[in-house]
């Protein structure tokens, strides 16, 4: 999980993973001082472990790229896959075992749906409410709350990402597909989605979208 302040929203979601019964890394992306040591507090209180980004790059934030790169030599060692549930992101006791279930052979990516709080499929899954039931989703995928399997992570190597971008949920959605896997959307396993709690500028896009479009080009922000 990677945090960027929102530490409120942030508790929550790593409460929601630990309660669930899973062990969490959490990657805190230069987040105020107060905010990381909020996090080290939730280390002690709940044994997940927190990765203090600015103590390896003292790149600024976001560090997807870093995070992506760091969890896959992980992942690739231990022989596991990687489950990506981001910071504005609650998830219920059986969504990460539900993710953990397949019966296709080749798939790269299984993704929850996300809601809001009424439980209507909201972004970036508006699309998902024309689909009645689980299964191979052409469209890209977000890393809300999505699991990346092994075979992805040993067939794409992460190094390879482009540094000069901040997000990396569509690439790798697509590049899972043009390396021959399927992308699975399960629309019967929700979570709640409270968007953009991290970086509240993006809110802009649902408010006001010709000033969020400004600034995402005149001030290189938000490069997928």
């Amino acid at each position: 999980m990677p945090v960027k302040d929102s530490i409120q929203t942030a508790e929550q979601a790593i409460r929601a993973i630990v309660e669930s019964g899973y062990t969490l890394t959490v990657y805190d992306d230069h987040s105020t001082n107060d905010n990381a040591a909020r996090l080290d507090a939730l280390r002690s209180e709940l044994g997940i472990t927190v990765i203090h980004i600015g103590e390896h790059t003292d790149h600024p934030s976001p560090n997807y790229r870093w995070v992506l790169i760091n969890a896959q030599r992980e992942c690739l060692e231990n022989r596991q896959n990687l489950i990506i549930v981001e910071s504005d992101v609650i998830v219920r006791q059986s969504t990460i075992s539900a993710l953990c279930k397949t019966e296709r052979s080749k798939v790269g990516l299984i993704a929850a749906v996300t809601t809001d709080e009424s439980g209507v499929i909201n972004f970036p899954y508006e699309y998902a409410k024309r689909i009645r039931q689980d299964g191979v989703c052409n469209k890209r995928l977000s890393f809300c709350c999505t699991l990346l399997t092994n075979e992805l992570l040993q067939a794409y190597d992460f190094n390879v990402l482009d540094p000069e971008k901040n997000w990396y949920d569509v690439h790798i959605s697509h590049m899972s597909r043009k390396l021959g896997f399927e992308n699975i959307l399960q629309v019967s396993n929700p979570v709640l989605h409270l968007p953009h709690s991290s970086r509240p500028w993006k809110q802009l896009k649902y408010t006001n979208p010709l000033l969020y479009y400004w600034r995402k080009l005149v001030y290189g922000k938000d490069k997928i």
